[in-house]
């Protein structure tokens, strides 16, 4: 496999998934195999969480605590170390504030999305994602907006693989659509090109509108992110405005997953979320 198609962040994921596997095998808790190897028992814990980069001298000395003596297996580990230091593509525009997701979107098949301010990262158009950004950063200098939106551009090739693309289900809040970002122009552009993207067949936009008054999308926005390798679970991600929050637990993605078909059989199906946005869409021609 080329470096270029190697995601660091994954291969953290499935390696500190396996080293959690190999502890509980063994029996040790955490705090069992932080003191046997003098390190806090948050060391162990950002390891196999997949948010802290494994070295090959972290994979050798759990493997020694969790008696591992097969080779092939030892070099297997050490291999997704190595690979799991490597940078993403995304390491090129310097410190990114949300990497881990960027990172995780990568490799998904499908994201299930709900948002209530604005439309979907992945279906803005440039001059909407901009506006976006400098609202959100008003302390942001020009270069770190651009580059923010460049980003995001670029993840949109996610959608626009010809051979394998992102499958996208987004349900939007119908008071993301009224709040002008940008202009007017800025907004009738960005709202003719989600429907535009919404014929897609693998993208699915879907309006919740102000007349179901009351539902579980109340209290945030999230993400749902499918992976198609049965050693990834499915994520919940939820945006936090200094840090970001993944819930991986079965538990915790059963209920958001609840939560998002209680969101899509209240939303207006396809058709008519067209309707409704060309009307919106057609307010901002002034």
């Amino acid at each position: 496999m080329s470096s270029a198609s190697i995601n660091p962040t994954v291969r953290r994921r499935r390696l500190g998934a396996e080293l959690r596997r190999l502890r509980e095998q063994k029996g040790l808790t955490a705090e069992d195999v932080a003191q046997q190897l003098l390190v806090s028992q948050s060391k162990i814990s950002r390891l196999e969480n997949g948010r802290r980069s494994i070295s090959q001298r972290d994979v050798r000395d759990l493997c020694e605590v969790y008696g591992v003596t097969d080779e092939s297996m030892v070099d297997g580990l050490m291999t997704m170390a190595r690979e799991s230091r490597q940078r993403g593509w995304w390491h090129a525009f310097g410190d990114v504030p949300y990497s881990v997701y960027i990172g995780l979107e990568a490799e998904a098949i499908a994201v299930r999305n709900y948002e209530s301010l604005f439309v979907p990262g992945l279906l803005q158009t440039r001059e909407y994602a901009h506006a976006v950004v400098a609202g959100i950063q008003p302390e942001a200098t020009p270069e770190q907006i651009d580059k923010r939106t460049d980003i995001r551009m670029v993840r949109q090739d996610l959608i626009k693989d010809p051979d394998s693309p992102l499958r996208l289900w987004a349900v939007i809040d119908e008071a993301a659509l009224h709040r002008e970002v940008g202009s007017p122009a800025t907004m009738r552009e960005q709202l003719e090109h989600l429907i535009e993207r919404s014929f897609q067949p693998h993208i699915t936009v879907q309006v919740l509108p102000y007349s179901v008054g009351a539902h579980p999308g109340m209290s945030g926005t999230f993400s749902i992110l499918e992976f198609q390798d049965a050693l990834d679970a499915n994520v919940v991600y939820l945006e936090g405005v200094t840090s970001d929050l993944y819930l991986e637990k079965e538990t915790d993605v059963r209920l958001y997953s609840m939560m998002y078909e209680h969101l899509r059989a209240q939303a207006l199906n396809p058709d008519h979320t067209r309707d409704l946005i060309d009307k919106i869409a057609k307010s901002f021609t002034r």
